[in-house]
């Protein structure tokens, strides 16, 4: 169950100790001992990951992650002090939804994340094969036919089984070797954008389901400035780690919070992120539900794949 009185801890911790959350606070008017509530925290834009290295304390970063983008500019930088910390939580996450990882086959198809350096997606997937008991295990880029025999050999012996794709080459794959997967989980990513034609989530998981012969899609939401993941095990409804909350704040005002249920910007709380920021506004769109729940719906009109759309002064 995440931790409001920690929320709050972790605040007071990072308005103190990081110096450009600090100033961002600052420039807001903002003091940080008159906040008393969680809905109360400002939560600094996304957009800072990619201009500013996002650090609380001193420290020496022992691994950066990236996001993906054409020039050194769009690209999003998070500094981790300890990778260990973020394996044991990625850990933590999954198995607080599906059980202990190494109970599964894990078979990874992220083509377009392994193409390049950096990718925290990549980074938890080797870590989840590597925790994996079944020697089957592992990435897949040019090897389908090996993936496909994997899969067959999986169902036919009943192997509790996660198949973790990035949507385009899931879809790719369903097109491609349609066949009977039900009973295993089949989990994707995100990840279309420049791929194939753009669809909804809605439409994809029917192709997938359609494809495979499966009663549900999984996801997996995360991304490069999260240390936490949510997972949805059907039907496009995320629930987030235990150290991970979600708020929704109105469009058109980035510093008042959404009602539940109504499509708001995604605010995400990760406790996780003690060493950088806990506190970050997302540009994704969504719906925040009174169990915590949440969806995700698009991205804001006017925000690249990792800028922010809010009018607020440089740091």
């Amino acid at each position: 169950m995440f931790d409001d009185l920690l929320a709050l801890d972790i605040f007071q911790y990072q308005s103190r100790h990081n110096a450009l959350y600090r100033q961002y606070l600052s420039l807001l008017g903002v003091s940080p001992e008159a906040i008393t509530r969680v809905e109360e925290i400002p939560f600094l834009p996304i957009r800072f990951f990619k201009s500013h290295p996002v650090q609380t304390g001193a420290w020496e970063p022992a691994l950066a992650f990236a996001s993906s983008g054409t020039t050194a500019a769009a690209t999003s930088r998070h500094l981790l002090r300890d990778s260990g910390f973020y394996r044991r939580n990625a850990r933590r996450g999954f198995a607080h939804f599906y059980g202990p990882v190494e109970d599964y086959c894990v078979l990874a198809l992220l083509p377009s994340y392994l193409e390049r350096s950096g990718s925290s997606l990549v980074f938890m997937a080797e870590d989840f094969i590597r925790q994996s008991r079944y020697p089957e295990s592992g990435f897949f880029l040019y090897n389908t036919k090996e993936l496909i025999g994997i899969l067959a050999d999986c169902k036919k012996n009943a192997v509790p089984t996660l198949l973790l794709g990035v949507s385009f080459a899931l879809w790719e794959l369903a097109e491609q070797y349609p066949m009977d997967l039900g009973g295993l989980a089949i989990m994707e990513t995100g990840g279309m954008k420049g791929r194939r034609r753009e669809i909804t989530r809605k439409e994809l998981h029917s192709i997938l389901m359609a494809a495979f012969r499966v009663e549900t899609i999984h996801s997996e939401y995360g991304m490069t400035e999260l240390l936490s993941q949510a997972y949805s095990r059907g039907g496009g409804l995320f629930r987030p780690a235990p150290t991970m909350r979600v708020l929704a704040r109105e469009i058109t005002d980035p510093f008042a919070l959404q009602q539940s249920g109504k499509t708001g910007a995604l605010n995400i709380i990760d406790l996780a992120n003690l060493d950088t920021i806990s506190f970050i506004a997302t540009d994704d769109l969504g719906r925040v539900y009174e169990d915590g729940s949440f969806e995700v719906l698009g991205r804001l009109d006017a925000s690249d794949a990792r800028g922010c759309n809010l009018l607020v002064q440089d740091v």
